[in-house]
């Protein structure tokens, strides 16, 4: 819903947006378009409530009675969804022209947004139950073998060969994490190759070449147990340089959000102190 409005009011406003400061004050859109006007200050009133609610995620840590409604992976999902749409509400109320105050908030607010990514991504590489994490390893090994309609052969091409154990204990947190994500890309790539050889290039082609899920559900089963069993045994693997990182990451991550709230709050005082709110 978000991506379909965000394309459709560029499409409207193309031909506004790529003229001048000067220009624009001519356009039968600027009444519209403008950071004062109608649509741009409905952008931003959404900007401000996205921003409020990307902060509902760290409040409810600190709220008992909040911790009780949904799982925090959901809660999580929410948190990444709004730290995307903010910035580029903000960016579609700003007429694309970031100067001054406003815009050093918004540029803040993008490399916020940026490693929220990033965090979601970690968030997703720390086990936070190791034996429960190495119990459903033994049973996905236990169905792939069981399975009959992918050879053994081809899922073996699927897999990584660890590296010794001695030589990951060497490595850097940023290291393990490049190998984490090297390997995912790696592993898309071969079920992609797969795709093409199990299931054909016609139905391949309807999928971006075998990135896409293809449709054929027992297939595609067979496929999440695949990278369900890869992700755990690196997640295990690498479980200790993943906490390095993500803990390294909520250290940075949490001061650069204060700072650009307070920038945010500036801009709309001086907005409002000035009537163009």
């Amino acid at each position: 819903m978000w991506a379909t409005s965000f394309l459709a009011l560029m499409l409207f406003g193309m031909s506004y947006y790529r003229l001048s400061k000067t220009d624009r004050a001519f356009s039968a859109k600027h009444h519209l378009l403008r950071p004062s006007g109608t649509i741009g200050i409905s952008l931003a009133f959404i900007g401000v409530l996205m921003l409020c609610g990307i902060f509902l995620y760290p409040l409810r840590k600190r709220w008992p009675w909040l911790q009780r409604k949904g799982d925090s992976k959901h809660w999580l999902d929410h948190h990444v969804i709004f730290g995307l749409v903010a910035p580029i509400s903000i960016a579609f109320h700003s007429a694309f022209k970031f100067r001054g105050l406003a815009g050093l908030a918004f540029w803040l607010m993008v490399a916020v947004s940026v490693s929220g990514l990033i965090g979601r991504y970690l968030y997703a590489q720390v086990l936070r139950e190791v034996a429960a994490a190495e119990s459903s390893l033994i049973v996905l090994r236990a169905m792939l073998q069981r399975q009959t309609l992918v050879s053994q052969e081809d899922l073996r091409r699927l897999s990584f060969p660890a590296p010794p154990a001695n030589r990951i204990s060497r490595w850097s947190a940023f290291t393990g994490l490049a190998y984490l994500a090297l390997c995912d890309l790696a592993l898309l790539l071969r079920v992609a190759r797969l795709r093409m050889k199990v299931l054909g290039l016609g139905i391949c082609l309807r999928s971006l070449g075998g990135l896409l899920s293809t449709g054929k559900s027992q297939f595609e089963y067979v496929i999440s147990l695949v990278c369900k069993e890869a992700r755990i045994s690196r997640r295990l693997l690498l479980l200790s340089h993943a906490q390095q990182v993500f803990r390294l990451w909520h250290f940075v991550h949490k001061p650069f959000s204060y700072a650009f709230m307070v920038l945010a709050l500036a801009h709309i005082a001086v907005a409002m102190l000035f009537g163009f709110i």
